[in-house]
């Protein structure tokens, strides 16, 4: 099994301490563009990952595959004395270590930033937390969703006549781990200049804030608070899910003023481009929802396959709402590669997604799933010179 690949982080040596989604997701990123991640992880139990979902041969989780990918697992006890020596001993080698603890808690083991940054002046470390590392708020445990709940998106989320839905992904650790990758990126290329690494604060509830377009400004300015709005965007029209015969939707988006006409010549209905009551985006969207009503009348008299290709030969952007058997199937996901298939000791084969985005030199890549709770343990000692009896002393003591 090769350590790290040929992406552009070949060489980049990371250990990722920390459990769930947001920090294994940023080590998950790293490692599918070549760095080597040593995922640190409890003896006995391991990440929760490697249980959540649903249960598959051997107790194993659909979950793990996927955010345990391009990572070698160390068992690790860090609450004994043996096993902070260790890690410490890998963070030393290291050039990033990823953490999700509840701020706090690497001090109280002695192993803060400024510690570890005495040691490893070009150590890069990416603290992810519900609140960040400072602030009233820092010591309190933090998930996704609350961090989603704080950020805004949970009260825009959903239909208006309903209490707020969620995203049906965990979307706030995601983002937070992809901006904790944006901050070790930006440090890296800063080491360059200066030979030192720098710490990342990447909060949840930050990092939803980030995508959160103009919510604030448009209150601050306006007074205006953006609410539920379901399948629209309340003034953009049309752009919404429109039924289609037997049962299926078809998503239409024909907002700006040349794509409406040509919505409109599609539908058979030419003069509603040029009716004042759609004929602008202003008029459109005043007159959302009775515009919405016209056009769904009109396509649900269509098959779904037979509207998309009438729309697509008319210029008209649109899409079927893809499911993952939708997915496997498609020419699109097919031609790109955008889902790749990989051996698995248990499952026999494996698919998911690929490593995105691409790159045209130095593109990454999926080389393993997730690995067994503590397969390379033996290994990763070694490169610090403990041996394999040494190994199994520490095995014994409950330390690996």
């Amino acid at each position: 099994m090769s350590q790290a690949g040929d992406g552009p982080l070949k060489g980049l040596k990371v250990i990722e301490m920390g459990t769930l989604i947001a920090g294994p997701f940023c080590g998950q990123i790293l490692g599918d563009f070549g760095a080597d991640v040593v995922k640190i992880e409890d003896p006995g139990t391991g990440d929760p990952m490697r249980q959540w979902g649903r249960s598959l041969p051997k107790g194993l989780s659909p979950w793990w595959p996927v955010i345990g990918r391009n990572k070698r697992s160390v068992t690790l006890n860090l609450r004994t004395p043996e096993g902070r020596e260790i890690a410490q001993k890998l963070i030393d080698q290291a050039d990033v270590l990823i953490e999700n603890f509840r701020p706090g808690t690497l001090e109280k083991w002695g192993m803060g930033y400024e510690t570890l940054a005495a040691r490893n002046p070009r150590l890069i470390v990416a603290r992810v937390s519900g609140f960040g590392q400072t602030g009233p708020w820092a010591s309190r445990a933090g998930y996704g969703l609350i961090g989603e709940a704080m950020g805004g998106l949970r009260h825009v989320t959903g239909e208006p006549d309903r209490p707020p839905a969620r995203a049906g992904i965990s979307i706030g650790d995601s983002l937070t781990a992809m901006h904790a990758v944006m901050g070790i990126t930006m440090a890296l290329h800063a080491r360059e200049r200066t030979g030192r690494g720098q710490m990342i604060d990447a909060a949840l509830y930050e990092s939803v804030l980030a995508v959160m377009e103009n919510l604030v400004t448009e209150y601050d300015l306006t007074g205006y608070v953006r609410e539920r709005s379901g399948s629209i965007l309340p003034g953009i029209a049309p752009s919404n899910v429109y039924p289609c015969a037997e049962g299926e939707m078809i998503l239409i988006g024909g907002n700006g003023d040349t794509v409406f006409a040509r919505l409109a010549q599609a539908m058979g209905q030419a003069g509603l481009a040029s009716d004042p009551r759609y004929a602008t985006h202003a008029a459109r969207g005043t007159n959302q929802a009775e515009l919405d009503a016209i056009i769904a009348a009109w396509t649900q008299g269509w098959k779904l396959d037979e509207l998309l290709a009438h729309l697509e030969e008319n210029g008209v952007p649109c899409g079927r709402i893809f499911r993952a058997p939708d997915m496997l199937e498609h020419e699109q996901f097919k031609a790109r590669e955008a889902v790749v298939e990989l051996d698995h000791p248990v499952f026999g084969k494996v698919k998911m997604q690929n490593a995105f985005p691409k790159l045209s030199e130095t593109p990454g890549a999926v080389r393993w799933p997730g690995p067994d709770l503590g397969q390379h343990t033996d290994e990763v000692l070694a490169e610090i010179g403990l041996d394999a009896e040494a190994a199994e002393a520490l095995r014994a003591k409950g330390v690996v």
